[in-house]
């Protein structure tokens, strides 16, 4: 079992996570990708930040459209895999996006899939958005994909149980007034005893996010609800999308 302030490190760092996550919308993140660069029109060989990149399969995707990609990432393990697709328009790194990254260099910095809001205090997740700010160029673009906490709440499926190749998952989700909680049981006839996470993400409004990137002289610009780019709707949207201008 494992469950701590930084249970990130751990879970994050996990073959089972990227199994339970990502080895089955390949399709929909693609299509994600695909919309945003249609609505941003990047110039040829812009400079792109991929935080929290994990083992780079976005990374990979935005460079093959022409884009120089950076991807960073905490977990040594997904950054070992991405670094084995490095070439001259895709580069990765193990880092911390709580830590200051390059200043000033990036034309977007994208943040996908609610890899946001797990740090235990306010100051940490202020620190994520100061280093994402501070990697743009003055008029770069920021790309924050997070949840909707309204749809999250009212949509929430408390019990599951996934079979992902020969592994079971079962999950339990509930919330609180500031966070939701997941906790993720892993039995796999390789192991010697079932492994155990507890997911906590924090319950970011718009208004909160608002907040934080006036801070960092980050104005918001679109918002939208979905991978479609459709209109968002505080009540009707899965997602909040979120398109903001670094100002000079």
């Amino acid at each position: 079992m494992f469950n701590s302030s930084n249970w990130f490190r751990e879970w994050f760092n996990s073959p089972y996570y990227h199994k339970l996550y990502f080895e089955h919308d390949e399709q929909e993140a693609s299509a994600f990708m695909t919309h945003l660069l249609n609505k941003l029109q990047p110039a040829e060989h812009a400079k792109l930040l991929d935080v929290a990149c994990g083992r780079g399969r976005h990374s990979k995707f935005l460079a093959t459209k022409g884009l120089d990609v950076t991807g960073i990432d905490l977990a040594p393990a997904s950054i070992a895999i991405a670094k084995a697709q490095e070439n001259g328009q895709l580069h990765f790194f193990e880092h911390d996006m709580r830590l200051p990254f390059w200043i000033n260099y990036f034309d977007y910095a994208f943040n996908l899939f609610t890899s946001f809001g797990y740090f235990r205090t306010e100051r940490e997740h202020y620190n994520v958005i100061r280093t994402i700010a501070n990697a743009v160029k003055p008029h770069g673009t920021v790309v924050i994909d997070y949840l909707n906490v309204h749809y999250a709440e009212d949509h929430l499926v408390h019990k599951q149980e996934k079979q992902i190749d020969d592994v079971t998952y079962y999950l339990t989700k509930w919330f609180d007034e500031t966070h939701f909680y997941k906790k993720i049981e892993i039995e796999d006839e390789a192991l010697e005893a079932p492994l155990e996470f507890t997911e906590k993400v924090a319950k970011f409004s718009l208004g909160d996010f608002n907040d934080m990137f006036a801070f960092y002289r980050l104005q918001l610009k679109d918002v939208y609800g979905d991978y479609s780019l459709n209109s968002y709707d505080i009540k009707q949207s899965p997602r909040m999308i979120l398109i903001a201008e670094k100002i000079s």
